[in-house]
């Protein structure tokens, strides 16, 4: 097997960023596929015992894949699922179903090993870490301030880089949040347009005056918000949830790290989106896991220009759908570094 050092990485020091503006430097700086590590890949593909692009895109997968971790016959053997869990203010104003004590709840569930993404984690060999971010202490509700300080939203995109494996070789962000369904619509609204109708879904279950209401929520949020000049940066700030930051910081260190990442539902993909909102290209080392139930993932997915491995109706969070989905990336490497070539196996290429 031959392996490449992945390019354009600097050392990181402990405490890489300490204001946004460092951050989004870092995300400038992103280091890029290893191009050498990506033609080898597919030139293997092509001598592989099948025809051309049998195996659809799982051929496309591992090529992608094997471009990151800088191995032209790359295999998971260490993936992480982390799991990130923070409580909203906004959640004042009837978005949910449930009460904010659920996301407390939630994490013990997670940390007894009786949830869905326990067993998903399980059943793929992923390592499952699991991060409350001072439940206590529930963001701004952001229809009357900004959700977040910049010293908040710093101490938790640092807590999401911190939590990521460097020795893993693909990476999973799941949330839990009552009322993060809301914060990640008005995420989208502002940085896509369109009315809170057209990005809210059911969440946790609310009924149809529910629905309405987080819609009025986002449409309040996101005017109140709707500075000239602000950064995406500054929209998570200032509509997000700690959770959602930290899953940005993660996804930011994985991309350092040449880790490959598996988006899960609405709410990744909203808190991922703020990435490529702020550098085009930053999350080219990110793939959809699945589209979700929730009626405005699919939108997301399309303005990121990200076609999702599953479509299975999910819409638990947890990073589940994104998990399911390690189970399609071990096969497609398993093919493609398992395989024989034509010339290994002793067969003809016709």
């Amino acid at each position: 097997m031959q392996g490449y050092h992945t390019t354009e990485r600097a050392d990181m020091p402990v405490k890489p960023f300490s204001t946004l503006f460092e951050f989004t430097e870092i995300i400038e700086a992103f280091p890029k596929s290893n191009a050498q590590a990506q033609a080898d890949a597919s030139v293997r593909n092509s001598v592989l015992t099948k025809p051309p692009g049998a195996l659809g895109r799982l051929e496309d997968i591992a090529i992608w894949y094997a471009g990151w971790r800088g191995e032209e016959a790359p295999s998971i053997q260490n993936p992480q699922v982390i799991v990130f869990a923070g409580n909203h203010g906004v959640t004042k104003q009837g978005v949910s179903a449930f009460p904010a004590e659920v996301t407390a709840q939630m994490v013990y569930n997670f940390q007894a090993g009786g949830a869905a993404i326990n067993q998903l984690s399980k059943a793929f060999g992923a390592t499952l870490n699991v991060h409350a971010l001072e439940l206590e202490n529930p963001t701004a509700d952001f229809t009357v301030t900004a959700a977040m300080t910049e010293a908040e939203v710093v101490t938790s995109l640092l807590s999401g880089w911190n939590s990521v494996d460097p020795l893993a070789d693909l990476m999973v962000t799941g949330e839990m949040g009552i009322g993060n369904t809301t914060s990640a619509a008005a995420i989208a609204s502002a940085l896509y347009g369109g009315l809170g109708v057209d990005w809210v879904g059911r969440g946790t279950g609310v009924d149809d005056d529910g629905l309405g209401r987080k819609a009025q929520v986002v449409d309040l949020g996101v005017a109140k918000h709707s500075v000239e000049g602000a950064t995406p940066l500054e929209t998570l700030r200032r509509l997000g949830g700690r959770e959602l930051a930290a899953i940005v910081g993660a996804i930011a260190r994985a991309r350092v790290e040449s880790i490959p990442v598996i988006l899960d539902g609405f709410i990744c993909t909203a808190a991922a989106a703020v990435l490529e909102a702020t550098e085009a290209g930053a999350l080219d080392h990110c793939i959809a896991g699945h589209v979700s139930a929730e009626q405005a993932h699919a939108k997301l997915l399309e303005n990121l220009n990200k076609e999702p491995i599953l479509s299975l109706g999910l819409r638990l969070g947890e990073g589940s759908g994104a998990a399911l989905a390690i189970g399609v990336l071990k096969g497609a490497l398993a093919c493609h570094s398992g395989m024989a070539t034509f010339a290994e196996a002793g067969v003809s290429e016709g």
